[in-house]
């Protein structure tokens, strides 16, 4: 080994720039959708840049990259790192790339230093984390943590009409790579991400050493009615779904979130049938994303919805139908792995404090496939899903310190005498 690795500063910004600038918007964001050209466009000079270290590149059916830095045996199950490329359709220019690049920084911080490791390290992009373009979230994730890709999820078609498996499709062609198996055994999982609040930035901490992601559910509303004249048709003979809507989303936005801090309620999505300014509309339809650290409490205000909306229905003489688009329980992660990036931390001469994550991340998914950490560096104002998305170099640079740290403890390439290395034979918790 040539030295003890490190990040490059200014070798990682310049590349978040560079990436940044593939579907920028005006305002300085960034809109580079799941399996559109700007996230083939993108994935295509992430490899290229693989290719020109000398690391394998490969992707699966569910159109995840990998990119991979290899170890002196071949048989054990990698150290993966990694996070998302895809954006919001106004989003900034941290969210998910962050993490991949930092990731992609810690395979070329160790090749530029020579470290020599048995295991291999490797880098994921996953695939539509954020489920703006197809629902849900976390497909590729998902589909790597089950081994499988749903049949359904292929059928799926985005907000612009596209179908999943053509755009799927048509991505793994774009990239013309060796096809990895969908699934595979690694030995623990990392990911750098911003907080996506302001906690760290309020009290000026470069670290956040996640403990685990809340539980996230995801519903679609469907509230049928009679399509009627807006001028001729009295009150007594309304069954106005709209009326139903109104009259539950105010119960529900003044009881749940204003009873308990910990519980987020957001609508973030309505349409209403045929959407004439003149008819009381036959159909709304409308989505809710309810989130709680506590499983217990989160399926409490999952029933409270679902009367909420049935008692609303029936005053308005309307039906009601409610359709589960993601249900994810709270996941935690194991103490081992959260004092492995505390000492890392401490080992880059940085502060951290521990937090829970309020948004779900493909972390939640690799939680069930091997040990898994999460990193949180802080945001400006705790803005994302966001063009004015911003995050200070000495917080992405420090973040990416961390991983790397993480990274050479979990590699056995660094001084952890009381966090060794994954064990030779597999993964391990420890």
């Amino acid at each position: 080994m040539s030295g003890r690795p490190a990040i490059r500063a200014e070798r990682l910004l310049e590349r978040l720039d560079r990436f940044a600038a593939i579907g920028a918007t005006a305002k300085g964001g960034v809109n580079r959708q799941a399996l559109t050209e700007g996230d083939r466009e993108v994935r295509a000079m992430l490899a290229g840049l693989a290719g020109a270290r000398g690391f394998s590149v490969a992707q699966d059916e569910a159109a995840n990259l990998f990119l991979r830095r290899e170890g002196t045996d071949a048989g054990l199950p990698p150290l993966l790192l990694g996070s998302h490329l895809d954006t919001q359709p106004t989003g900034g220019r941290f969210d998910g790339a962050l993490g991949v690049l930092a990731a992609f920084e810690v395979l070329e911080a160790l090749e530029d230093a020579g470290v020599v490791s048995e295991r291999a390290a490797e880098v994921a992009v996953w695939t539509n984390e954020e489920g703006s373009r197809f629902a849900p979230g976390a497909m590729g994730s998902q589909a790597f943590a089950a081994r499988a890709l749903p049949p359904e999820w292929r059928e799926a078609r985005s907000t612009d009409g596209a179908r999943l498996g053509t755009e799927l499709a048509a991505t793994i062609a774009a990239l013309p790579v060796p096809l990895a198996p969908l699934g595979f055994p690694i030995a623990a999982y990392l990911e750098l991400h911003i907080e996506q609040g302001p906690v760290l930035e309020r009290e000026d901490t470069p670290i956040g050493v996640v403990t685990g992601i809340q539980g996230t559910l995801w519903l679609e509303v469907e509230i049928t009615g009679q399509a009627a004249h807006a001028g001729t048709t009295p009150l007594g003979f309304r069954r106005d779904p709209m009326r139903a809507a109104a009259a539950a989303m105010a119960e529900l936005y003044g009881g749940i979130m204003p009873a308990d801090s910990d519980a987020r309620f957001t609508i973030g999505r309505i349409e209403a049938e045929p959407g004439s300014v003149n008819a009381v509309p036959e159909r709304v339809r409308f989505t809710i994303d309810l989130r709680h650290p506590d499983a217990c409490e989160l399926a409490a205000l999952a029933l409270r919805i679902r009367g909420v909306l049935e008692s609303a229905c029936a005053e308005a003489g309307c039906a009601l139908s409610i359709r589960r688009l993601v249900d994810m329980p709270p996941t935690a992660f194991p103490e081992a792995m959260v004092e492995r990036v505390e000492a890392s931390a401490r080992r880059a001469g940085l502060a951290s404090r521990r937090i829970v994550s309020g948004a779900f991340h493909d972390a939640l998914y690799l939680a069930r496939c091997a040990p898994t950490a999460m990193i949180f560096c802080p945001c400006r104002d705790g803005i994302s899903h966001n063009e004015a998305e911003h995050v200070e170099p000495r917080f992405a640079v420090a973040g990416a310190t961390v991983l790397l740290e993480a990274a050479l403890s979990l590699l056995g390439a660094a001084d952890t005498a009381s966090h060794p290395p994954i064990a030779a034979s597999g993964p391990s918790a420890a």
